[in-house]
């Protein structure tokens, strides 16, 4: 019992239809989009069998599209990273399938695991790396659709470089 709240339900809320959305076929919310990105991280024999490793660049397939958003599959040999950039005006999610990922922003430096996702806003700057021995996979849901990724100079000073700690 949740002693901070006077709401109580009592009963299935699920049987309460009139209070229900209509399921979408297409995400249209931020939730939506990594509920996307989670329900096709756990489906790994749709993303798995497709999945290539390039030593000489990353290796990207698009794994599908939507009305104004598309889903990305990439993979990371050791050592491989993006550069520091932006999204131009896109939102995205980042999930991570396989292996681990080093995010670096302004404001830090993230490991991220298998399950890990990071939501980020157009304009937002970062790098993405795969720091680790062995090879990641990543997935990448942009809204809209991914038209320009804007290249920027080193974003991480010597302070930024320091793990940040998830609030």
């Amino acid at each position: 019992m949740n002693s901070d709240s006077d709401i109580q339900i009592a009963g299935d809320l699920l049987e309460v239809r009139h209070l229900l959305q209509p399921v979408r076929q297409h995400p249209a919310t931020v939730a939506e989009f990594a509920g996307l990105a989670r329900t096709l991280a756990a489906d790994r024999a749709e993303w798995a069998p497709l999945v290539r490793y390039d030593a000489t660049s990353r290796w990207y397939h698009r794994l599908r599209t939507g009305p104004g958003y598309e889903v990305w599959l990439l993979s990371w040999v050791p050592g491989q990273g993006t550069g520091s950039h932006d999204h131009g005006p896109s939102s995205g999610v980042l999930t991570v399938l396989a292996g681990e990922l080093t995010e670096r922003s302004r404001s830090g430096r993230r490991s991220l695991a298998p399950g890990a996702q990071r939501i980020f806003a157009p304009g937002y700057v970062h790098e993405v790396v795969n720091d680790a021995i062995e090879p990641a996979v990543s997935l990448h849901i942009y809204y809209p659709g991914l038209t320009e990724m804007p290249m920027h100079t080193a974003l991480c000073s010597p302070a930024a470089q320091e793990d940040v700690v998830p609030a």
